[in-house]
């Protein structure tokens, strides 16, 4: 009788699963094709001594079966092979076996157990490949915008298949950037990707509670509530920390707005948040009529997280709002303006008046 043993390199050698561990112990020989075979120091030190073997390569599963199959009916009793345990046997191994056998998986991936596999891929890479080494934080951020603008499009094609690639592209960016990181010293800012992990895991169950503390929420609406709540308790936090000697650097509704976003996206999020502290005027002087025509009911609803797209009603007014914004895009082209530029300018104005009517709580708000 023959057992083939499965491990997983991303478990620690020796922890294997009992069915795993009396086959091992019940086995009057333990074979082993690869004298460095994690699991080899573990099971010497439990007391089972395994015999390295001059076998064919795992790739070669007829050759292979061949020479296990002779091994356990010259020797008699049972054997235990360990597989290697970097993938490189043929799955059609079992089937061409000619004695008895069995096929034990000794030890299982924890769900993200393959993020253990891109960690010591990214470390390889930022030592071996003299592009990777050369990289920095900087040098990646055009690759960082790239692989999230082409994720984003895999999913507005409806796309999973393509999504499943680039949203591994997202991720492979986020290791770089941790993998760099870990380069400097934690006082000077440095952060392993473990950090990383730790930093995002304490973020969502800090603003989580109605899943991991005793908060009741029961609708979309009361989570955004208690978000929104907890968002405010953390800029009000940071802001101590920083330290504001005159008040004019406090806590803000606009705090964690990237202003390096497309200056579409960019107003949109002012804007959203601006109705969070009752600012529904989006400009001054002409254009602040346009409150009259789209404030403060259009901003309430977008705040809310309300969804109400889904008629066709709904749909013909996004699509008009969408033709509309073309035709202001033709506009500007025919007069000579850079509409990106144009918006990003009149957003930051925008995000000044915000800070400014913040730091004057007496003012009445539009």
């Amino acid at each position: 009788m023959l057992t083939v043993l499965l491990s997983s390199p991303r478990v620690a050698p020796g922890l294997l699963t009992w069915q795993a561990w009396s086959a091992l112990r019940a086995a009057d020989r333990v074979l082993v094709g690869q004298a460095g075979h994690p699991l080899i120091p573990a099971l010497t030190a439990a007391g089972v001594v395994p015999a390295v073997v001059d076998a064919p390569p795992p790739s070669e599963g007829a050759a292979l079966a061949a020479f296990l199959s002779s091994l356990v009916v010259s020797s008699g009793g049972a054997a235990v092979w360990l597989a290697p345990q970097d993938g490189a046997v043929d799955p059609a191994l079992p089937g061409l076996l000619s004695v008895p056998y069995q096929v034990i998986d000794g030890s299982y991936d924890l769900p993200g157990g393959h993020l253990l596999d891109l960690v010591s891929i990214m470390d390889r890479l930022r030592v071996s490949c003299p592009w990777d080494r050369e990289q920095t934080h900087s040098s990646l951020l055009k690759y960082l915008l790239e692989e999230a603008y082409e994720a984003a499009e895999t999913i507005e094609l409806g796309d999973l298949a393509a999504l499943r690639e680039e949203i591994g592209d997202v991720m492979f960016q986020a290791f770089f950037h941790a993998r760099i990181a870990a380069e400097r010293p934690a006082a000077e800012g440095g952060f392993t990707i473990d950090d990383v992990a730790d930093t995002l895991a304490a973020k969502l169950i800090r603003r989580h509670p109605h899943v991991f503390a005793g908060t009741i929420a029961t609708s979309a609406a009361d989570v955004n509530a208690n978000w929104e709540e907890i968002k405010k308790a953390e800029r009000a936090a940071k802001a101590a920390v920083a330290g504001s000697p005159d008040g004019a650097g406090g806590p803000s509704v606009l705090d964690g707005v990237s202003f390096g976003q497309p200056a579409l996206s960019l107003a949109a999020q002012l804007q959203r948040r601006a109705a969070r502290a009752g600012i529904t005027r989006y400009a001054t002087g002409p254009a602040a009529d346009i409150t009259a025509r789209t404030g403060g009911a259009t901003m309430a609803a977008d705040d809310a997280g309300t969804d109400d797209g889904a008629g066709p009603a709904a749909k013909d007014t996004a699509q008009q709002f969408g033709d509309e914004l073309m035709a202001l895009v033709a506009r500007a082209r025919q007069a000579g303006i850079d509409p990106e530029l144009e918006l990003r300018a009149a957003a930051c104005r925008f995000a000044d008046v915000v800070r400014e009517r913040e730091r004057a709580p007496g003012r009445p708000r539009d």
